[in-house]
């Protein structure tokens, strides 16, 4: 249950940013810096997750580390899909 709450909490905001581009005017906001800086803080989040599975929890480093992966895994790679998202040309008009 522990790990559906860290997931939801990772790709709400990820989901809200992957939908933001087709509705607003202005694309480029996600820049490889702020993708970085996710990922960084994510990894950071993850292991003090996974340091207290291990310590508080009584969960062994073996049992604890595929799930931490998956845990980091899956917004780093949000973010990373925004930032290639973001980078894809605007859509042109014909006509226009």
């Amino acid at each position: 249950m522990h790990t559906l709450k860290l997931f939801s909490a990772a790709l709400a905001p990820g989901v809200c940013l992957l939908l933001g581009p087709g509705l607003a005017a202005q694309r480029r906001w996600w820049s490889p810096l702020q993708s970085s800086i996710f990922i960084v803080l994510w990894l950071a989040a993850t292991l003090v997750n996974m340091w207290v599975g291990v310590s508080k929890a009584g969960y062994s480093i073996k049992d604890e580390a595929p799930v931490a992966l998956l845990v980091f895994a899956v917004p780093a790679f949000t973010s990373i899909l925004i930032w290639w998202r973001n980078l894809l040309p605007e859509p042109q008009c014909l006509g226009h």
